[in-house]
């Protein structure tokens, strides 16, 4: 409680001196062109759907993705990307726009589609407490409100659901420049529950601060909130340079274990001819992750037989080369993840799930739940490349080719992860176990739209 007093009285006492500057307003950023950035809107023109008080915003994410592994119940097992196996789907259809009057602000983006499912299936803390946060919060990607004070570059004070942009790559497909994300960012929060504070003490800096309720949650785990922040310097528009930290407590029911990460990222574009015909531009991002959680029976990186160490380590590297006036692009890169305890690791679906059952939360939704136990090992690496069209702003074609491998058997193999026949109605005979295997690949035919 001493803390969110703190925060809170932090907060007013800004708001307070902030409105008292009357200095002209300015524009973080100004000038930069960012559109070449992993995790970023590409769009040069403005938005079409603008007016004076409101800018909206239209986006479809349809893809097609082939596994080489064929599970017969088509499941995607370790994405939050994907969630079908060799069927045409509506990955996210997403509806909404940004509201402005007199300083005062708003975002609403609603969510439709596989990722309304997929991304929040994990979140443990929808299952403490009443209301169904899963099925209340589930068609909502973005929704929070707040004030825009014109004091330096700016200050916003925002309280809602918003992006965590830990692990670099945006929530939103037709922002990134690949599809499948890397194990780094997969595993890593796409959304915040909460409140955010910006500070633009000049055009190159931004300071992000959280008070949240949890890790990627729609509540909160124990009575601790999330605390965090971001750090993004930009010294001029063909670098930048950011950080995001977080701590909390995150294990359901485990009040003292706590848990520490930091994400640190890179981006540099190293050529920029944007009327070439040929090579018009190329750019690569790097990505480096640590993390641990700690008391309650894991120790850290400093682990032991009685208190397994329990810690995340990872990283990635993407370059990318745009052609023909930034209308395509090739795209390369991959990464490698080390998690032992499994804390972080996106849990197999279907009858290996090891989350609790809906209807009764005492017992976990699979026979075979995948363990995600203290001192459980979990390596995984992996790498793509894809190449893009993009006729104009609104819409990119995308293919995708994908290798992922695991240090334990991971990903749906032939046999799925469901049933014998892949279907739910059918009953598991006791000899009956999900497929699971070390490796994958698989291609994916994306559309991406954006107005």
């Amino acid at each position: 409680m001493k803390r969110i007093f703190i925060l809170t009285l932090a907060v007013f006492s800004l708001t307070a001196w902030a409105q008292t500057d009357s200095t002209a307003v300015k524009v973080p950023f100004e000038g930069q062109d960012q559109t070449w950035q992993n995790g970023s809107d590409r769009r040069t023109s403005p938005p079409v759907l603008s007016t004076k008080y409101f800018t909206g915003s239209v986006m479809l994410d349809i893809n097609y993705t082939h596994s080489f592994n064929n599970p017969n119940d088509n499941t995607v097992v370790g994405s939050t990307a994907l969630a079908r196996n060799n069927e045409f789907q509506v990955s996210s259809a997403n509806l909404g726009g940004d509201f402005n009057y007199q300083n005062a602000r708003g975002r609403i983006m609603l969510q439709f589609g596989t990722r309304s499912t997929v991304v929040p299936r994990n979140d443990y803390s929808v299952y403490r407490g009443q209301y169904q946060l899963d099925n209340v919060y589930r068609d909502l990607s973005e929704a929070y409100a707040g004030y825009h004070f014109d004091k330096w570059y700016g200050i916003n004070v925002d309280a809602g659901m918003f992006m965590s942009y830990i692990g670099l790559n945006s929530y939103y497909q037709v922002e990134n420049w690949e599809y499948q994300a890397s194990f780094t960012s997969d595993n890593t929060p796409w959304f915040f529950n909460g409140l955010r504070v910006q500070v633009f003490p000049n055009k190159h800096l931004k300071l992000e601060g959280w008070l949240i309720n949890g890790w990627q949650s729609y509540g909160k785990f124990n009575s601790m909130p999330g605390l965090g922040g971001n750090v993004t310097w930009c010294p001029n528009e063909a670098v930048k340079l950011l950080t995001n930290d977080y701590y909390g407590t995150d294990a359901a029911g485990l009040k003292n274990r706590v848990r520490f990460h930091s994400d640190n990222s890179l981006l540099v574009r190293y050529f920029n001819q944007p009327t070439a015909k040929g090579i018009s531009r190329a750019a690569f991002s790097s990505t480096f992750d640590f993390g641990f959680e700690t008391g309650d029976g894991v120790g850290g990186f400093n682990g032991n037989s009685e208190k397994p160490s329990q810690y995340f380590l990872s990283g990635m590297v993407y370059n990318r080369v745009w052609f023909n006036q930034n209308r395509m692009a090739w795209t390369i890169g991959g990464g490698y993840m080390t998690n032992p305890g499994r804390y972080l690791v996106l849990y197999p679906t279907g009858d290996a799930s090891p989350l609790p059952n809906p209807s009764n939360p005492t017992q976990t939704a699979g026979t075979h739940p995948f363990s995600a136990n203290p001192g459980d090992e979990f390596k995984g690496w992996d790498c793509s490349t894809n190449f893009d069209f993009m006729p104009n702003q609104s819409v990119t074609f995308r293919l995708e080719f994908i290798h992922r491998e695991a240090s334990v058997p991971y990903f749906a193999g032939s046999g799925g992860v469901t049933s014998p026949t892949g279907y739910t109605t059918t009953p598991l005979p006791s000899d009956w176990q999900p497929d699971l295997v070390k490796m994958e690949n698989r291609i994916v035919f994306a559309l991406l739209f954006r107005i």
